[in-house]
């Protein structure tokens, strides 16, 4: 009895030393986002090579960073801004200390008569973030966004988790501008480059949250499967792990 008291005692403990650590931990600054996501843009990731939104949200789904990799704001997709926030909302809202999920991950259970059908419904977008404020700031370091709940939920390629050295789960980080498959290779890239990557496993077969192309004649044999945009794409995505390995908790 003593013991079993005592075990509660020290999980609980470790559970509210977990939770202040993630509190207390800041995620990278507007500037060092930016100049990295201007650096991977420029690679080769599958896509069509345009130019690129990134949001960043902390553990609570608050907006922490919004940024653009073109010289303004009009250099990317308009639309692609909200969808950035949605995927960073979607890999924190459904990513877990023990879990990592990616937006990409998400794409076939939440179809027609799969599992979590219905889930991209879930969770709406906050019109009034993201829309709110003057159109001058967006992407900037006082783009509206910034310190409020963004919500949303995206099921394509794009959105990951952010795990600290040490595995606590920090937030997510979210990238749009491009195909859906270049989405999430550039936001592997980005989060390698920001150090936020020792996770604690995922459903792809290697024990990572990377993009899962197992989709033939529109079934995954997984379950967590993506549909392919590009040859390159794909293979981009299938070594990763050995170009941006992974830190794993």
């Amino acid at each position: 009895m003593i013991k079993n008291t005592l075990k509660t005692g020290i999980l609980a403990a470790v559970l509210l030393s977990s939770s202040l650590y993630a509190k207390t931990q800041s995620l990278p600054n507007y500037e060092r986002v930016t100049l990295e996501l201007k650096k991977i843009v420029k690679e080769k990731n599958g896509g069509f090579s345009l130019n690129m939104w990134a949001t960043l949200v902390n553990r609570d789904g608050i907006v922490k960073v919004v940024t653009f990799s073109g010289e303004n704001r009009s250099d990317q997709w308009p639309g692609s801004r909200v969808i950035a926030a949605q995927k960073a909302n979607t890999a924190n809202a459904f990513s877990l200390p023990s879990l990592s999920l990616s937006t990409a991950n998400l794409f076939t259970a939440t179809q027609d008569g799969g599992s979590l059908f219905g889930l991209q419904h879930s969770n709406p977008v906050d019109t009034s973030v993201a829309y709110g404020g003057s159109s001058e700031t967006m992407g900037l370091k006082n783009d509206y966004m910034l310190g409020k709940k963004i919500g949303g939920i995206n099921v394509f390629g794009g959105g990951l988790a952010l795990y600290s050295k040490t595995g606590v789960l920090l937030g997510a980080l979210g990238v749009s501008g491009d195909s859906s498959c270049a989405d999430h290779n550039i936001a592997w890239k980005l989060r390698a480059a920001l150090k936020l990557d020792t996770i604690p496993g995922g459903v792809n077969s290697d024990g990572s949250d990377n993009i899962v192309n197992d989709i033939n004649n529109k079934i995954s044999k997984s379950g967590w499967g993506h549909p392919k945009c590009s040859e390159a794409a794909t293979e981009i995505a299938k070594n990763l792990n050995l170009t941006h390995p992974i830190n794993k908790k």
